[in-house]
């Protein structure tokens, strides 16, 4: 997801979304809709950038070229992602939403359960030059299997491990971590002086999931069983999230204050010199945006419990990336498809995952040079061999709000220098598993 950022998700539960089903009006399309609006159509992105001023600077000169091609105006709105979520699930209530709309990946199935969505249908793939176009990996996170996507990859990203070169040859340390154990005695030497070895975003609910599935994977376990009911307690789970909240209160190579941290500055932390590894998704525009110099950081996989990244327990990422969906009740569906088509076009991914330094998940458009440097090789082997997506059930969203919230509370917890033990992470976990839906 995100940017790579990670939604703070409040008020608006998705169980109203489920209950309500989107509503259409004027002269319908086969796929709902109508084409009442022809001329104009209005898109809600995400904020990929340093800034939504950065966002609209790259966005602006593409929508007035697809105006110039189509005629059709697009009025964009950059949302942050600390609102997005709610803003979709109160548009997919009220049917009072854009035509389109950036989504985070992980909550592609959730939305898609909504029927709020347009279905992305074989017809409705032929227009936009057929589904075989994009990278399987991005299509996993595009909805529930055996289903057809809610949506249409746009941006794909996956973690990796960024390091500052000078504080590591600083303290002796000549390769980037391979292991956690690696890490956490690295971490270790870089932590003193008011510089810390790691940064993390402790508030920010959706990057504690993205960071303790990862540990879960590695540890055998998953949040959900086969058929989709919570599995939040078992022992691997437990033992992941000791891991990860561990790192701040055993290890001590994050800073407390950590996590309290929700929107990004663990990474301005990082290009300022006072954190020297730091686990992101697409992190290169961004540090140039905060001022560092590209020759100053290197990327390397994230960590893995032994050996190197792979499938099952040598799992390192999630897969992350965004996906552009169309609401079921546009007023302009024509519109709306062929502005899907321009997006994911093999000219506008190249321009656009240049700006954001992310990937393109279209396959022809990865053939550029910009997407073979240092800044994303890494992110694209992780892709191709070491990422897994997460659960595409119709209850990720309520997952992200409850068992990101119970690691924000024990991060918050090893902040405040309490006591997190086997049986309070259990005890959170228990809690969480109880706020989700009954099945």
């Amino acid at each position: 997801m995100r940017r790579i950022r990670a939604a703070a998700i409040g008020a608006v539960t998705l169980s109203l979304a489920l209950a309500a089903s989107a509503c259409g009006g004027g002269s319908s399309t086969d796929g709902g809709g109508s084409n009442d609006s022809p001329k104009t159509l209005t898109y809600w992105a995400s904020n990929q950038g340093a800034s939504i001023t950065v966002d609209k600077k790259v966005l602006k000169p593409e929508l007035d070229k697809f105006e110039k091609q189509t005629g059709i105006r697009v009025k964009l709105e950059v949302i942050p992602w600390s609102e997005l979520l709610n803003r979709i699930l109160t548009a997919t209530t009220s049917g009072q939403g854009p035509d389109v709309l950036n989504i985070g990946n992980t909550w592609s199935a959730s939305l898609q359960a909504s029927g709020a969505l347009l279905p992305w249908d074989t017809k409705n793939f032929g227009s936009i030059g057929g589904k075989d176009r994009f990278v399987d990996s991005a299509l996993g996170s595009t909805g529930a299997q055996g289903e057809d996507p809610a949506a249409v990859p746009l941006y794909s990203m996956a973690y990796a491990l960024y390091y500052n070169k000078k504080m590591f040859a600083d303290a002796g340390i000549s390769k980037p971590p391979a292991t956690w154990d690696e890490l956490v005695a690295d971490g270790k030497k870089l932590s003193k002086d008011g510089k810390w070895g790691l940064g993390a975003e402790g508030a920010n609910l959706s990057e504690n999931i993205h960071q303790v599935f990862v540990f879960a994977k590695q540890h055998g376990a998953d949040f959900f069983t086969a058929d989709g009911k919570p599995d939040f307690t078992s022992e691997g789970a437990v033992t992941a999230i000791k891991q990860y909240v561990d790192l701040m209160a055993k290890d001590k190579i994050i800073a407390p204050g950590n996590a309290e941290y929700a929107q990004n500055q663990s990474l301005s932390d990082f290009a300022k010199g006072k954190t020297a590894m730091v686990l992101w998704q697409t992190a290169s525009a961004t540090l140039a945006s905060l001022g560092m110099k590209d020759d100053e950081w290197g990327v390397a996989p994230a960590p893995v419990r032994s050996g190197t990244p792979g499938s099952g327990t040598s799992v390192n990422s999630m897969v992350a990336g965004i996906n552009l969906a169309v609401f079921k009740n546009t007023d302009n569906h024509d519109g709306a498809l062929k502005f899907v088509k321009f997006m994911t076009s093999d000219a506008e991914q190249k321009i656009l995952n240049k700006a954001y330094g992310s990937i393109p998940p279209v396959k022809a458009a990865q053939s550029d040079p910009a997407f073979n440097t240092k800044a994303t090789a890494a992110l694209r082997e992780t892709l191709a061999k070491s990422a897994a997506a997460l659960p595409q059930v119709a209850d990720e969203s309520q997952f992200e709000t409850s068992v990101g919230t119970a690691v924000k509370e024990l991060l918050a917890d090893a902040a405040g220098g309490r006591p997190v033990t086997t049986e309070s992470v259990k005890a959170k976990l228990e809690k969480a598993q109880q706020q989700m839906p009954a099945k």
